[in-house]
């Protein structure tokens, strides 16, 4: 997989925080299948497109592995996000993906799905401002609508078939081609920004350090520095603006406006 894009990977284009290594988050396998024109893809209702995102998600968690209730990881995101599953009204829902990529994402159902690599590599204020940074993405509504431009130029670009007017089921070469085209989608700089905008102020209404936006970009932008021997602005991390050193430091610039104190080493 790809670096790409913003803090999120799979639905509705939002691995917007990506750093991958070995043993990646599966995304696409086979060919697009034939499918019937019955239905045009623009003809598509926003209830379609929560249906196929739901469908989406559930090929992505039968092709990574979940981890188990009982595992670490697992249990310590469940102690971060059991406050915030209803928050603002979404109803939000969390696994771990026992894979090594620095990365997260969120869908426009509300599935969220965090890689061991990012647990791994991050405290729980700056796992919690990725989170808080994806959920924003589906709170505006840029997942929803980045899902539903993957749909129809990937999986239903030859049309949604369809029974009585219903988009019909996806099948499994469809939904892998659906995967590369959310890995390869990109959010706006605006888009970006609200979404850094959205975490900050959600680790602040979780009573969390909101220096974890800032600290969550400065392990990114480093990691992007090691992995490429050399120092690049606009690290590939990100497939969007802004760029993820100028992001870091205009959350860090609104931590220290705000008055909060950076933390010196936070436990993870």
């Amino acid at each position: 997989m790809s670096v790409y894009a913003r803090f999120g990977i799979v639905c509705a284009a939002s691995l917007s925080f990506a750093l991958t290594s070995n043993a990646q988050l599966k995304l696409n396998t086979k060919t697009l299948g034939a499918g019937a024109k019955a239905v045009k893809a623009a003809t598509l209702s926003d209830d379609d497109v929560i249906r196929y995102t739901k469908e989406y998600i559930q090929w992505m968690d039968e092709h990574n592995p979940v981890a188990p209730s009982d595992d670490p990881m697992a249990q310590r995101l469940k102690k971060l996000t059991d406050p915030v599953t209803g928050y603002e009204g979404m109803n939000l829902n969390f696994k771990v993906y026992l894979v090594r990529d620095i990365n997260a994402f969120a869908c426009a159902d509300g599935s969220v799905r965090v890689c061991a690599g990012l647990l791994q590599t991050m405290t729980d204020d700056e796992v919690m401002g990725v989170i808080g940074h994806e959920i924003g993405h589906v709170k505006n509504k840029d997942s929803k609508d980045a899902f539903k431009t993957a749909l129809m130029t990937s999986a239903l670009k030859d049309g949604v078939s369809s029974q009585g007017g219903t988009a019909g089921a996806l099948s499994d070469s469809q939904l892998g081609d659906l995967g590369e085209a959310v890995a390869n989608s990109a959010y706006s700089r605006n888009q970006e920004s609200q979404a850094d905008s959205y975490g900050y102020e959600f680790l602040k209404a979780a009573k969390l350090n909101p220096w974890g936006m800032s600290m969550a970009f400065e392990k990114l932008w480093k990691a992007s520095q090691e992995s490429s021997g050399e120092k690049k602005k606009g690290s590939q991390l990100f497939s969007s603006h802004p760029d993820t050193e100028k992001r870091m430091n205009t959350m860090a610039e609104k931590a220290k406006k705000d008055g909060y104190e950076k933390p010196a080493v936070a436990a993870k």
